[in-house]
């Protein structure tokens, strides 16, 4: 292995590179990764120099605290490659913000700004021929802290690890899905830690989201704890409802994820001058626009669904089936954005962040 030692990051390169066994054409997303990971550890009151190393198993201590206590926070990002090989992240300052927000919560220290985006251009650097060109195309990006401090005593960790690790991607959903409306559990409670991407968030909902998949549903709409009444977010991505020719989208708390992709539907629908409202949305609401015809789409918006539509949802011991829209919005926003992403069409927000 070459060490290279430079005053920002520490960088050991791979002697060989995996990527020539890896069939690009037929990913499951999330299961390959690419050559190099960055590391960097919280210890003795600060982060210590980061590292680029390859990717590799890690050792912990089984008293490492977050095997106790959860303190676990990740992120989910994309890079991508336009066809004359430039590399682009999308609003990664919005991911950098949003980590230490749940770093915040979970009592983790904040991660700082220059170790963060110079951690990730030395990375994507090293691995660029993993991000192949075209729409479909992309590396998404895993930043995460966990507590590696070893002791079981329930209180914040002083000791803690972040890592960016990256997986070659394509769609996170092939086809349309089938939501279910919640009705008796629920992701998060006010006062919670729904708003932060927090590792308990996600490991909690699996059992239900089973449960609704036995009934045959992919995913499930979450909606409030406190009465069930009103349409929140999905497990993995956040929601939009197209009733006539108005979009409609539930308003941030600290029940639900400020959402990258979701904020920047709603700045695209004012380009395009699409209706939009920001608002509590009732299951009562969905179900009657669903029978009087009025209800044209539901569509999910999130970093790795990117956009996704749903086929139908199912509530009580109703199924609603969402006929295809010729005039669907969630085409139009799913080609836009990823029009965007990949730098084929002008980026009047500054969306777009290139890889130098």
């Amino acid at each position: 292995m070459s060490i290279i030692t430079s005053n920002e990051i520490d960088l050991v390169k791979a002697q060989t590179s995996k990527i020539n066994a890896v069939d690009f054409d037929n990913l499951a997303f999330g299961r390959v990764f690419t050559d190099h990971m960055f590391a960097c550890d919280f210890k003795d009151g600060k982060w210590q120099k980061p590292q680029i190393l390859p990717y590799q198993a890690m050792t912990f201590e089984p008293s490492a605290r977050v095997f106790h206590y959860g303190q676990a926070v990740f992120e989910g990002m994309k890079a991508y490659k336009d066809n004359n090989g430039k590399v682009f992240l999308f609003r990664p300052d919005q991911n950098f913000e949003r980590i230490n927000k749940s770093a915040a919560r979970m009592a983790i220290p904040g991660f700082p700004k220059d170790y963060f985006f110079n951690g990730l251009e030395t990375l994507l650097n090293l691995d660029k021929d993993w991000i192949k060109s075209g729409l479909d195309n992309s590396l998404y990006l895993r930043p995460f802290v966990i507590a590696t401090e070893p002791a079981i005593s329930a209180s914040p960790a002083n000791e803690y690890r972040f890592m960016i690790i990256c997986s070659p991607a394509k769609a996170y959903y092939n086809e349309p899905v089938r939501v279910l409306f919640a009705e008796k559990f629920s992701r998060s409670a006010d006062g919670g830690v729904g708003f932060a991407k927090a590792a308990g968030n996600y490991g909690a909902q699996f059992y239900p989201t089973s449960l609704a998949q036995e009934k045959g549903f992919q995913q499930i709409i979450w909606t409030d704890a406190s009465t069930h009444d009103y349409l929140e977010e999905a497990g993995t991505m956040n929601i939009f409802f197209r009733i006539g020719n108005k979009l409609i989208t539930a308003p941030n708390n600290d029940r639900i994820l400020d959402g990258v992709t979701r904020k920047s539907v709603i700045q695209l629908a004012e380009d395009l001058g699409i209706e939009c409202e920001v608002r509590r949305i009732s299951v009562k609401e969905i179900k009657d626009s669903a029978r009087d015809g009025s209800l044209k789409e539901i569509f999910g918006a999130g970093t790795a669904a990117v956009i996704s539509p749903v086929s139908a949802f199912g509530h009580g011991d109703e199924v609603f089936e969402i006929p295809e829209n010729q005039d669907s919005y969630s085409k139009l926003f799913k080609s836009t954005l990823l029009s965007i992403q990949h730098n084929k069409i002008d980026d009047k927000h500054g969306w777009r962040h290139e890889v130098k």
